[in-house]
């Protein structure tokens, strides 16, 4: 798992993604183990890093359950079932505020 989670981060700062955080939420809820939170700074950007993700995971036949927000480009959310990738805008990550949300999650360094 710690793998997967290094490569989300690589390929997030591929494409310079800005302030990622990873968050393990094993031991606070079962909707999955780590969510790993990014900023982009345009629509433009998040699609292309959502897009990045999905495409480099791929190649190791790694596909997401679930994915929606592309076509409003503000807020993706990618779910690899046990990761789930949240990148957002600015102004959506500050009003939704995953970390202040799940303050009881551990922070993961990567």
């Amino acid at each position: 798992m710690e793998k997967m989670i290094k490569k989300i981060h690589e390929l997030l700062l591929d494409k310079k993604a800005q302030d990622i955080v990873t968050l393990s939420l094993k031991e606070v809820t079962t909707i999955a183990d780590y969510f790993i939170v990014a900023t982009g700074t345009s629509s433009t950007h998040i699609n292309a890093l959502s897009e990045h993700i999905e495409k480099e995971l791929a190649k190791e036949h790694v596909y997401p359950k679930h994915k929606e927000g592309k076509l409003r480009g503000e807020w993706v959310l990618m779910d690899y079932t046990d990761i789930v990738i949240h990148i957002f805008n600015k102004e959506l990550r500050s009003y939704y505020d995953l970390e202040r949300i799940w303050n009881d999650a551990k922070r993961i360094e990567i």
